[in-house]
C-alpha cells in the first residue's frame, strides 16, 4: 500500500528513537536511557546476567508449559516471574 510505512511511522512522531545496534547489550543500554527515571536502575551487566539465566531456563519452561514459543501466555508468565525474582536478587532496591 502506498505510504503505509510513513503512516505507521507518523504514530511515533515526537517519540525519542533509541538505537540499539542489533545487540542484546545495545537493547539494555537503550532501556536504561528510556527508563532513566525509574527508582531501580540495574546495570547493563546485571541485565545481561538476568537475561542469560532466563535464556538458559527457556527450554525447560517451554517443555513444562507445552509451549512452542516464549510469547505464549503460560511461558511468558513463567519467564516474567523468573526474571522478576532474579532482578530482586541482583538489583539494589
Amino acid at each position: 500500500m502506498p505510504f503505509r510505512l510513513q503512516k505507521s511511522l507518523s504514530d511515533l512522531n515526537g517519540s525519542d528513537a533509541y538505537i540499539h545496534g542489533g545487540s542484546v547489550r545495545g537493547v539494555f543500554r537503550e532501556l536504561l536511557s528510556a527508563f532513566v527515571r525509574e527508582r531501580r536502575q540495574p546495570t547493563v551487566g546485571q541485565m545481561t546476567t538476568i537475561y542469560e539465566a532466563v535464556k538458559k531456563s527457556l527450554p525447560t519452561v517451554l517443555r513444562e508449559t507445552g509451549a512452542t514459543s516464549p510469547i505464549t501466555a503460560s511461558a511468558f508468565k513463567r519467564l516474567s516471574v523468573l526474571a522478576s525474582a532474579l532482578s530482586d536478587e541482583a538489583v539494589e532496591h
